[in-house]
């Protein structure tokens, strides 16, 4: 076992993994990753198995120090990262020598950076999972974020090996995106007006009132038949609920398990990842796709993730 000690927490830097499945119906959110394709890669370029535990990092970096020889890499966001004192690149494996720091100095583009260690984030697993839900106080490092003086402990370090994440598998960075969609559940509260709003060039603005729980957006109001106001029913990761102002909430890894809000579609799992990237200000459009369609892009990019993790096993 191995211990890491922070120096530097960052601005909100927890402990994620795949989410915690199949207990919204307790009343647990699902939370884990917001992107889950950095994710893939940040522990396939360590050699760990798919589903294991990583660092998510928002915005600003933590500065860590390593006891022992360690394994390490960084997808998603880009970073200016250092290890002692040396500037290093993402989408690599690198190893961080014992008593060395690994340091992020800036965010250059995107919103959240991914860091995996070549072993095992020593955290309990609540209901399944190692995610923070710092809201509900569950899971990760004590159910928080973590902070200076932490010190938390590796086991199971696997041996350096240098790994590279091919051009084809970097994430888009983009701060204007259109995103697919599929209707419903509840597209038949809004009117046609409505539905072509939803759709319309003009797009909308991530606000600065957003988090891992959703991003409430900003445009041009939808327009409803009657109201609002549903029974509440269950929530996924990429649902767009409209309350009575009309306009979208597109809701993320810690949404609520259920709502009482009209749901006018849902952003395919494919697009979900260049949602995790998106900062405030900038520019969504919405596009609409088939349950087809969608099933097909989410076998494209299933696929995709396959082939990264064959290519650098």
């Amino acid at each position: 076992m191995s211990k890491v000690t922070v120096k530097i927490g960052g601005l909100l830097t927890t402990v994620q993994d795949a989410g915690r499945i199949g207990y919204q119906k307790y009343g647990i959110t699902q939370a884990g990753v917001m992107d889950e394709e950095s994710y893939c890669y940040a522990n396939a370029l360590v050699g760990n198995p798919q589903g294991s535990a990583v660092l998510e990092i928002n915005y600003m970096g933590p500065d860590l120090l390593f006891e022992d020889d360690t394994m390490i890499a960084v997808t998603g966001a880009d970073c200016e990262l250092t290890i002692n004192g040396n500037s290093v690149a993402i989408n690599e494996s690198h190893l961080v020598p014992a008593g060395g720091s690994l340091r992020f100095v800036r965010l250059k583009q995107g919103v959240r950076a991914y860091l995996a260690f070549g072993g095992d984030i020593d955290v309990p697993v609540v209901n399944g999972s190692k995610s923070t839900f710092i809201k509900g106080h569950i899971g990760g490092f004590e159910g928080r974020q973590i902070k200076p003086k932490d010190v938390f402990s590796l086991q199971a370090l696997r041996p350096f090996k240098k790994r590279v994440l091919a051009a084809e598998f970097k994430p888009a960075l983009a701060q204007e995106v259109t995103l697919r969609v599929v209707l419903g559940p509840q597209d038949d509260y809004f009117t046609e007006k409505g539905v072509e709003t939803f759709f319309s060039d003009v797009g909308y603005t991530v606000t600065r009132y957003s988090d891992r729980m959703g991003y409430r957006l900003d445009g041009p109001a939808m327009e409803f038949k009657e109201g609002a106001d549903i029974i509440s029913d269950g929530t996924v990761m990429g649902s767009v609920q409209v309350p009575k102002d009309g306009k979208p909430i597109l809701l993320l890894a810690d949404r609520q398990t259920t709502g009482g809000y009209t749901k006018i579609g849902t952003v395919i799992s494919a697009d979900l990842p260049l949602v995790a990237q998106l900062a405030p200000n900038a520019h969504i459009r919405f596009t609409p796709i088939s349950l087809e369609e969608a099933a097909k892009a989410g076998r494209t990019y299933r696929e995709k993730l396959t082939r990264a993790q064959m290519y650098l096993a």
